[in-house]
């Protein structure tokens, strides 16, 4: 069985919204064979990314980037992981109050690093989130959760 790791900064009611429908599209009754691991990004390790076969990030934008708990798991993951994970799936979604265009920046730079192939245009909002918004995230947790059946 695939393992699908969500790692998420989730502090407001916004970031915890599209949370939600990430889960929701990912767990989707479609998707089968594909386990979730949902782990909080100051709490995700290097195990869990190497034991993982893809990865969805979500993180608030926080003055011009990716909040410090997120910088702070890749930080941790970065060496660890780098040759044995490259080319693995991925896709992540931003939430921030006015910009999300360093956020979005500084994740496409690492994942770049790290060798992971996006498989999902990333979700980004600025406000309070619509219907638009979280069903886009429902459909990248269902597309990046699909691309690991079986």
């Amino acid at each position: 069985m695939a393992t699908l790791l969500i790692v998420h900064h989730t502090p407001s009611p916004n970031c915890q919204a599209l949370f939600e429908a990430v889960v929701s599209g990912a767990s989707a009754p479609e998707i089968e064979g594909v386990r979730l691991a949902r782990r909080a990004a100051l709490a995700a390790t290097a195990s869990d990314v190497l034991e993982a076969d893809g990865y969805l990030l979500g993180t608030p934008a926080n003055l011009g980037y990716m909040s410090g708990a997120l910088k702070h798991f890749f930080d941790q993951v970065y060496y660890p992981c780098l040759d044995s994970t490259r080319g693995r799936p991925f896709g992540f979604y931003v939430h921030g109050g006015n910009d999300v265009t360093g956020a979005v920046r500084g994740i496409e730079s690492i994942t770049t690093g790290l060798g992971w192939r996006r498989a999902a245009d990333p979700v980004t909002a600025t406000g309070t989130p619509g219907k638009d918004v979280t069903e886009a995230c429902w459909e990248l947790g269902a597309t990046v959760a699909a691309g690991l059946m079986d």
